[in-house]
């Protein structure tokens, strides 16, 4: 006999708060991918930040953490990405779902846009060096502020919801296609946290004359009286 499709999509609140081992459906589990990337996103921007209060003498740290973001960042905009044109393309589970506020559909490209932006010039900064930065960096601090704004608004609106739903996805009881669709979840992050440090390492020796010039500005004596 087949299962009511309603069945196999509605939150269970029985089991002392934790979920049946139901299939969690395709919305929920991009809902959740979405979420989990966030906050490890936060985290990452959060070190990012720390960095930015003396750039100079963290130079290393900044450009290390700034290109590790691309894999989280790649991820969660590919997972926004599908369920906006889920939506758009008129999937009854999305519709359902149905869309983001008006204020975090108009934000959403903006915060995608911004924060490609932002970590593509950086890239373009490692290549360019030092010496031949120029209207790079002015580039790259103009995104900065742009995605400091906007991303302000995005992490306000979504942070609660989003650690709620990472909270849930840890803890969540499952089993079956459930409990396989998340171990996947969990793969797709560590993969992109993966591809990140990979894409960093790669990089660094490319970025030596940022990094070399933190150092010998550091260790140069100081000028005699």
């Amino acid at each position: 006999m087949r299962v009511p499709e309603w069945i196999m999509v509605r939150p269970a609140h029985d089991n002392g708060g934790l979920e049946r081992s139901d299939v969690v459906d395709g919305v929920a589990g991009n809902t959740r991918l979405t979420s989990a990337t966030g906050l490890v996103l936060v985290a990452l921007l959060a070190i990012e930040g720390v960095t930015i209060l003396s750039v100079r003498q963290m130079i290393t740290l900044h450009i290390f953490v700034g290109v590790m973001l691309l894999g989280p960042v790649l991820l969660k905009s590919g997972s926004t990405f599908y369920r906006f044109a889920r939506y758009y393309t008129g999937s009854p589970e999305y519709r359902r779902k149905g869309p983001p506020s008006p204020l975090h559909r108009i934000l959403g490209p903006v915060v995608i846009g911004s924060s490609l932006s932002l970590l593509g010039t950086g890239v373009a900064l490692i290549f360019a060096g030092d010496q031949g930065s120029g209207w790079l960096l002015v580039a790259h601090q103009t995104c900065f502020w742009v995605w400091v704004v906007v991303i302000a608004v995005h992490v306000v609106g979504h942070l609660w919801e989003a650690a709620v739903t990472a909270w849930k996805e840890i803890r969540g009881s499952l089993s079956g296609r459930a409990a396989t669709r998340r171990r996947w979840r969990f793969m797709a992050i560590a993969l992109a946290l993966v591809l990140g440090v990979g894409a960093a390492t790669t990089l660094m020796p490319t970025a030596a004359s940022w990094t070399n010039r933190s150092v010998e500005q550091h260790f140069r004596p100081a000028p005699r009286p």
